[in-house]
């Protein structure tokens, strides 16, 4: 007995399932997974630019008869749908599992979303782990599946699974021999002539899945009174029997296709039914459409967010559970960059020049936050360089603020690499800085083609992006010292006032990866309480109380220099020189 996460569990039960091979993109609530696998023996693990690339990799290795598994969070089903969509027709070689992991609630998230819309449009089974056992389990029956329907197979979790440890029994490897390859073109080359045969093969699984999730082991009913009975899956199970003790419940382990005959069944058996989910009304009308009636709540559940208990109790009119009172008048804590993050000084002179920024998915979006201020639009992954595009288009005969797009190194690779590729095509114009702090940092300081390294530390390549980016065609490409204040404002008041195309490359370590060994900072008397170091919205930099001087936390200044480079009395030196710190 083990206490795994639940996308330590789904690591486990790949590799139990005897999976060769792991590829995907990182992103929370999904990135341990394929970490995990990773250090698994007789694996082989990959990160790929992007969830398309990740998925083409693993139906490349299905199709060579692999077991693999590929993950994602659900805005990387987005991206992936389209190998998706088509592989559900070709079917698979060796197993296939993709992780979606949703996260209702946003915590890390730009939008909530329902990866079980994907499972039903693209008819691939989907299952619903509710803990960390059956995420195990169904990760390895998943492999089986896979092969015994010719079809992928999702693994759906959420945040609370994937991150939430209970005990999971364990067990040993099966082995599973590659499968020798034979060429059918039929079945893998998807032209007109050979897709429409495998659209009739598609439907004959959809009619055999319907037969096989009537009496499949993951759909458990569990039986108590019958005033109430609920249908739920996934983590919102654990919710529903703490919340709804008496309450029959249907425990959905697949949530596509439904079983219909089981579910008008339960139906039959209680006096009224419910269907109770996340931030989503996927169940509810599927459950509808299988010819059951759904009774409404005497409150609605909030329609975005994760439920809880408390939630669930208050939608049938019954009272919610007493809890302890939160302390009052807690401070705020807002995310902020780390203390000596190179992106700080790129977004304090974007605020500086009023530039109209497009941002992209990375911590840098922190950078919309006050006291910067420095960004106004994020919307995924690579947007920031077509949306800047788009704003150059958009204004072109207007008189307009400097447009700047900003994106990280990884995201660039992921995607905005294509989106440049179509702005130096279409002749466009503007500002692009891309933010290469060597890593993927956002997800766990990662590797990416741009840093050359991979998940399981083989020998690589680490691609240069000024080189790219001028083999485009770009001929305004630049390396900047992000650290440098007066390099970073130079460099973009050029690039800005140039009205070509300029792509400019802040280059320095994330901290987590390279944090700088150098005396902290303090500040001295000649301190006018002014400010301005304050704008930098760095977490070591307050204020004194009694006089409203600058404060610098030697805990958590790393010695970057940037701060003292905005002091235009000399107040912040090193602690070396003494200071109001001492």
């Amino acid at each position: 007995m083990e206490l795994l996460s639940g996308n330590e569990a789904i690591a486990q039960g790949a590799w139990e399932a005897g999976a060769h091979i792991g590829v995907a993109y990182p992103g929370t609530p999904s990135t341990e997974t394929l970490e995990v696998f990773a250090k698994k023996d007789g694996v082989y693990a990959e990160w790929a630019v992007n969830e398309k690339v990740a998925v083409e990799v693993a139906v490349g290795a299905s199709a060579a008869g692999a077991r693999v598994l590929t993950t994602m969070k659900h805005v990387g089903v987005n991206v992936a749908a389209d190998p998706l969509f088509t592989a559900a027709y070709t079917g698979v070689g060796g197993g296939l599992v993709v992780l979606a992991a949703d996260d209702p609630g946003m915590y890390s998230s730009q939008n909530e979303q329902d990866s079980h819309w994907y499972a039903r449009a693209a008819c691939i089974p989907i299952l619903d782990p509710a803990n960390s056992q059956e995420a195990h389990d169904f990760t390895r029956d998943a492999f089986d599946l896979s092969e015994e329907f010719d079809v992928p197979v999702f693994i759906h979790s959420t945040v609370r699974v994937s991150h939430t440890k209970t005990p999971v029994e364990t067990s040993v490897r099966q082995d599973h021999e590659i499968k020798e390859y034979q060429s059918d073109p039929a079945k893998w080359v998807m032209m007109p002539a050979y897709a429409k045969p495998r659209r009739k093969v598609q439907l004959e699984r959809i009619n055999k899945l319907r037969d096989w999730v009537e009496s499949c082991p993951y759909n458990t009913i569990i039986s108590r009174r019958s005033e109430v009975g609920v249908v739920c899956a996934g983590a919102v199970y654990e919710h529903v029997i703490e919340a709804l003790p008496d309450a029959s419940v249907f425990k959905l382990g697949v949530t596509w296709p439904l079983p219909n005959d089981a579910l008008a069944a339960f139906a039959d058996s209680v006096d009224s039914l419910y269907v109770i989910e996340e931030a989503s009304e996927y169940l509810t009308e599927s459950v509808r459409a299988c010819g059951v009636e759904v009774s409404a709540f005497k409150h609605p559940l909030p329609q975005d967010g994760e439920l809880s208990p408390g939630l669930i109790r208050k939608a049938f009119g019954l009272s919610e559970a007493v809890h302890a009172e939160a302390p009052q008048n807690i401070p705020p804590r807002p995310p902020a960059l780390c203390a000596g993050c190179p992106h700080r000084l790129v977004f304090k002179e974007l605020s500086r020049i009023k530039a109209i920024v497009t941002g992209d998915i990375g911590c840098y979006t922190l950078g919309a936050l006050a006291p910067l201020q420095a960004m106004d639009t994020c919307v995924d992954m690579g947007a920031s360089v077509s949306m800047s595009h788009g704003f150059e288009i958009a204004l072109a005969d207007k008189s307009h603020r400097p447009v700047v797009g900003v994106i990280g190194d990884s995201t660039f690779a992921h995607s905005g690499l294509s989106s440049l590729i179509s702005t130096v095509y279409n002749n466009g114009g503007g500002t692009i800085c891309v933010l290469d702090n060597r890593t993927t940092a956002m997800t766990g300081r990662q590797g990416n083609p741009f840093n050359g390294q991979t998940l399981q530390n083989r020998p690589s390549r680490e691609l240069n992006i000024e080189a790219i980016v001028s083999a485009l065609g770009v001929e305004d490409v630049r390396v900047i010292d992000p650290n440098n204040a007066l390099a970073v404002r130079k460099a973009l008041k050029e690039a800005t006032a140039n009205p070509m195309l300029s792509v400019l490359i802040f280059k320095s370590p994330c901290v987590l990866i390279d944090r700088i060994r150098k005396p902290a900072y303090v500040v001295t008397e000649a301190c006018t309480s002014c400010g301005v170091c304050s704008t930098l919205g760095c977490p070591a930099i307050s204020k004194r109380p009694e006089t409203n001087q600058a404060l610098i936390d030697p805990y958590q200044c790393i010695g970057c220099g940037q701060c003292p480079q905005y002091c235009a009395f000399g107040a912040i030196v090193s602690c070396e020189e003494g200071g109001l710190n001492e």
